[in-house]
């Protein structure tokens, strides 16, 4: 499965930055070591359902800290059988793009 989410806590910063909180959740994505990538709004991360939420719980957690409550936002693929699709998937869209340009 493919996992998009985001995490923001509540907090009382003047420019509204949660930038420290959502890199400690990022730390815990990457050391994870399953495939992922962060983007401007949102961490990807694939793996199986066990092992991804589990992680995608820790980095709540650890956001968490940071607000005295955590909003989290998640969307997830969930194709069994599959692996590599966190790269396979931008890979055929490009494809297509290209395919599309000739």
């Amino acid at each position: 499965m493919i996992v998009a989410f985001s995490v923001a806590p509540s907090n009382d910063n003047p420019d509204g930055s949660v930038h420290d909180a959502v890199a400690e959740a990022v730390k815990i994505v990457r050391e994870s070591g399953l495939p992922n990538r962060t983007s401007s709004m949102f961490t990807e991360i694939e793996g199986e359902w066990d092992e991804v939420m589990d992680v995608v719980k820790r980095a709540t957690f650890a956001a968490g800290k940071f607000g005295s409550r955590v909003a989290l936002v998640l969307k997830a693929d969930i194709r069994p059988g599959y692996t590599g699709e966190i790269d396979g998937k931008i890979e055929r869209l490009e494809k297509a793009i290209e395919d599309s340009e000739q």
